[in-house]
């Protein structure tokens, strides 16, 4: 039986290699495509809305980016957040 090694992408090169119109994520050195439902996407633009409106009514400086990539402290992972803000 012969026994194949499957090489782990670090996140330098998974962020190298990323394409700019699909979405996918690193999860500990494997590449992983995302596909958002609808329901899914809608719960997620729900709550980007309602935060927008109460951030921007408290004249807070947050923003909450459209897309974003996550790495993880002292993992070859990286992720995008369903909702991430940022001050």
């Amino acid at each position: 039986m012969i026994k194949l090694l499957k090489k782990l992408t670090t996140f330098d090169e998974f962020i190298e290699w990323l394409p700019e119109n699909r979405r996918y994520e690193l999860h500990e050195g494997t590449i992983v495509e995302m596909q958002p439902t609808g329901k899914y996407e809608d719960i997620t633009g729900f709550l980007t809305q309602e935060l927008t409106l109460e951030y921007t009514r408290m004249n807070l400086p947050y923003r909450i980016p459209p897309k974003a990539l996550v790495k993880l402290k002292d993992q070859e992972t990286g992720y995008n957040p369903d909702l991430l803000k940022i001050n």
